[in-house]
């Protein structure tokens, strides 16, 4: 490994010039860095670097899910529930099904077993992908809400696929009613495991002295001890990090956690992710090399290969955008006998841009890479260059074809005036008039006396008019103390607010931000 640090430096500084590349182009990185790591795997001499397949999940995925769950609006997904779980569990299993049909009746040699094995290699989607496209072009609110929150969400779903699909092809033994309990103790045991575990570390970061390397710490082995703990006793890893992830984004917009923890864990995270994300899209170009000797070693022509996976590549497109018009059609049936989200036919382009938002990345291929090279028995595991091979094949595809295509299909489209928010610029200026009174509310409630000779208490519009004319201009922590509980007492009516259904969640986060960065200004040392 020492000596490969060099080289390791040296695809780094690849990872952020192709980064730099792709936003010059205004394409989304994840694009960039696949076609950047065929590029370099073709390079004669290149090292070859090898992760063992049972700590790539870990290495990647735990982190990867934790850091998405913090950037989602729980007040969305909760809006649309019923469309995200459909596609994040459902479609999924559709998906897998079909997938496994298909293998089964095409491919020589491949059992149901497999097929689904393969369902759950290919069946979930990149989140990264669909966030890095739809930074370029304007899509309605509840359209990136649903993408996003599918993408973390149908991971979890995918990977139970593959789990019971890989335990049958290992073991050769398909009992259906332990199955069926192993299933309720996978996705009921991975959810309960990371809420305990967030709850546990929250605890311990309110009882015991931290400091914001603490607290950040805490952030960063949250993810894995989520993930090992649900997987050790057999349950979810994937469930217990979102539940876990989703717990302790809650946790951390409220007032127990030090503003200096918020805006410094924030910065961690970005690059953390930021590192990740391109060390493992680059990866998937560079192991074309590796996949490609595989697949010769099996025995298997190339153009054979390559057609078995664009096959795979078109049945995902044809059952999601299938589901996607499905699930319009269902919404409409079943409005007349439960409340949905919105009674109004969306048209043909909603369903669409749905269906062709399918990108698959880092997590198919972390999932190839997991399958083991041997069953139980020793014997090799049957296809696996091959199904390693059309994982490669369907990343490639859908990032090339569907990634490319997006942003114009989403530009062509005409999307109806949905008004799930007040315009941004009414909201923002409904958050700051109810910040601005809530303050006073709060100053005046509790600090009757000592507002008017001090400059960091007084109204923002004369403050530093104030300084000029105040003969002291020094702050006492007394002063501070005032000030950062009306700080606090501003985040606490942010979170009241965030509950009106008609302002977009992401304008409070960036208020709650602006709060954090002012109480970290004048925290008292």
């Amino acid at each position: 490994m020492v000596e490969q640090f060099p080289y390791l430096l040296i695809m780094l500084a690849a990872i952020i010039l192709l980064i730099m590349l792709a936003n010059r182009l205004k394409i989304a990185y994840p694009i960039a860095l696949v076609l950047g790591g065929l590029a370099i795997s073709f390079i004669p001499n290149v090292p070859v670097i090898t992760i063992d397949p049972d700590l790539v999940l870990i290495i990647f995925l735990p982190p990867l899910l934790y850091a998405d769950t913090f950037s989602l609006s729980m007040k969305e997904m909760w809006r649309w529930r019923r469309i995200i779980f459909s596609f994040a569990f459902i479609v999924v299993f559709i998906t897998a099904a079909a997938v496994a049909w298909v293998a089964n009746m095409v491919f020589p040699g491949f059992s149901l077993a497999l097929g689904f094995l393969l369902g759950g290699v290919v069946g979930s989607t990149d989140a990264v992908s669909a966030a890095a496209i739809m930074k370029y072009v304007k899509v309605p609110n509840r359209i990136s809400t649903i993408i996003e929150s599918e993408s973390l969400l149908n991971d979890a779903s995918s990977l139970i696929v593959f789990r019971f699909a890989a335990l049958v092809v290992t073991t050769g033994q398909l009992v259906f009613s332990t199955m069926a309990l192993n299933f309720l103790w996978v996705v009921i045991g991975g959810v309960l495991i990371g809420l305990i575990v967030a709850f546990i570390m929250r605890k311990l970061q309110k009882y015991l002295p931290t400091d914001s390397n603490m607290d950040i710490l805490f952030t960063l082995i949250a993810p894995y001890i989520m993930y090992l703990a649900a997987n050790e006793v057999g349950a979810s890893g994937v469930l217990a990090v979102v539940a876990g992830g989703m717990y302790m984004s809650y946790y951390f917009m409220g007032n127990n956690i030090q503003a200096e923890s918020r805006n410094k864990g924030a910065a961690v995270w970005d690059i953390l992710v930021f590192i990740l994300n391109g060390f493992a899209f680059i990866l998937i170009g560079l192991d074309l090399n590796e996949v490609l000797r595989g697949v010769q070693a099996e025995g298997i022509d190339l153009w054979t290969a390559t057609g078995y996976g664009l096959l795979i590549v078109a049945v995902l497109v044809g059952v999601r955008m299938l589901c996607s018009y499905g699930a319009i059609v269902i919404t409409q049936i079943m409005k007349h006998f439960i409340t949905v989200a919105d009674r109004r036919m969306p048209g043909a382009s909603v369903p669409l841009v749905m269906g062709w938002a399918g990108m698959r990345g880092v997590l198919s291929l972390a999932v190839a890479l997991s399958i083991p090279h041997t069953l139980e028995s020793g014997e090799p595991f049957p296809h696996r260059s091959l199904i390693l091979y059309i994982t490669f094949i369907v990343i490639l595809t859908t990032l090339l074809l569907q990634g490319l295509t997006l942003p114009t299909l989403i530009k062509w489209v005409k999307f109806p005036d949905y008004g799930d928010h007040i315009p941004e610029e009414e909201a923002e200026s409904l958050i700051r008039k109810t910040l601005a009174q809530a303050a006073l509310d709060y100053m005046q409630e509790h600090y009757r006396e000592g507002i008017t000779n001090t400059f960091l208490l007084q109204n923002q519009k004369n403050i530093w008019q104030y300084q000029l004319d105040s003969p002291t201009c020094s702050t006492t922590p007394e002063v501070r103390a005032k000030y950062i509980a009306i700080l606090q007492h501003q985040r606490n009516v942010l979170k009241k607010l965030n509950r009106d259904p008609r302002i977009d969640e992401a304008q409070i986060r960036d208020f709650l931000k602006q709060l954090s960065l002012e109480e970290e200004k004048w925290g008292i040392s």
